[in-house]
């Protein structure tokens, strides 16, 4: 393979100098053909292969690898098949007799094809992402799993992060209560993948069936729903590297603190000071960026939605109310009468407990888990 300085030389002589082909090839000692391949190319232009490899062995088998590799597409990851399983099962399933080398050839080949391929994506202001992420740390002095839900807005980066005991419909709404006060404003609409504490059903058509709480929350907040495809994270892409993030930057070491409250406010901290940062490929700040989300961002309303998940019941002739699995005393004479409970999450040194209210006939009752007292509020 000749150099590129000698492409330059020949290029030169005819393009420049105008000489003819013939006098190139007498001049620089080169066949006809080399000197016409010069004047095409600018530069050596590689082996370049005609016609598609001969697999004169492998051919006859190549549909079955190609169905095989194509239901591995609707198989976990760590499930699927390798070049190697490939040979074994066609050499012992189909009396295949080539080397192994021929099929690992061919399915690199095939994988790189079918490979999903990405694009840098440009996002509008005034939308939002949500996603839960999960750590540990030393809550009141004892080590335990946390739940914490981040909000990101994809246009301007900017975070916002908070912690809870547990991934429940109350943490979720009281998530997004102080998110959207944080922010100023609420987005326009938000990403989520498809958790249950938001969608109740992902009906045959690919739409969903939202919770009651979750609906509620989009009625008092105005904001439209959207989410990702079913086991496809890179849809929600922000949020999921902002649990990633939110973890390895805000909870390494593991963090210590006496109570959520305590733990909450270093997040916050956290968040308002990454709003000074600049991103690679910005020239503006996070802040600044900022800017142009909450311009278009919705009014906030005009007080928090109740961050508490409710269901209708019927007191039972033991006098008692369940929820989750467990029940809970009323007192006697509400037997058989209908109720609304509306169960809050409360936070207290590091562990949590529910805190509901009992709704009918035009008082209210409060009952707080682990005492049997009753007090109605008027």
């Amino acid at each position: 393979m000749y150099h590129v300085d000698i492409y330059a030389k020949v290029r030169r002589f005819c393009f420049v100098e105008g000489h003819s082909s013939r006098d190139a090839s007498r001049v620089f000692g080169l066949s006809r053909g080399m000197v016409a391949k010069m004047l095409t190319y600018s530069e050596p232009p590689g082996y370049r292969r005609k016609q598609p490899v001969q697999r004169p062995v492998l051919g006859p088998f190549t549909p079955v690898i190609d169905t095989i590799l194509e239901d591995d597409k609707l198989r976990p990851k760590k499930q699927r098949h390798t070049a190697k399983r490939i040979f074994d099962r066609i050499r012992e399933e189909h009396d295949y007799s080539g080397k192994y080398g021929a099929v690992k050839e061919y399915v690199r080949e095939k994988r790189v094809v079918s490979r999903e391929m990405f694009i840098p994506l440009s996002h509008a202001p005034g939308h939002g992402q949500a996603d839960f992420g999960e750590a540990l740390a030393v809550m009141g002095g004892v080590e335990m799993k946390i739940h914490f839900l981040c909000i990101s807005l994809p246009h301007s980066d900017a975070i916002f992060v908070k912690s809870y005991p547990a991934e429940t419909t109350e943490a979720f709404l009281d998530g997004h209560n102080a998110g959207f006060d944080f922010f100023e404003g609420v987005p326009t609409s938000m990403l989520y993948d498809n958790t249950k504490l938001a969608v109740a059903r992902i009906l045959g058509d690919g739409k969903r069936k939202e919770t009651r709480a979750f609906t509620a929350l989009k009625s008092h907040c105005l904001f439209e729903s959207r989410f990702g495809r079913p086991g496809k994270g890179n849809d929600k892409g922000k949020v999921a590297g902002l649990v990633g993030y939110a973890r390895r930057n805000f909870m390494v070491p593991m963090p210590r603190f006496d109570s959520f409250d305590a733990l909450n406010s270093y997040l916050l901290d956290r968040c308002k000071a990454r709003m000074k940062d600049t991103l690679r490929v910005h020239k503006e700040s996070i802040a600044a960026r900022f800017i142009r989300d909450r311009d278009v961002f919705l009014h906030l309303p005009p007080s928090p939605y109740d961050a508490c998940d409710r269901i209708d019941t019927k007191v039972s002739s033991l006098s008692l109310v369940r929820y989750k699995s467990n029940d809970y005393s009323v007192p006697a004479e509400d037997v058989k009468i209908d109720v609304a409970l509306f169960f809050m999450l409360l936070v207290e040194q590091g562990f949590f407990s529910y805190r509901f209210f009992s709704a009918f006939l035009g008082s209210i009752l409060q009952y707080l888990v682990g005492t049997n007292f009753w007090s109605v509020l008027t």
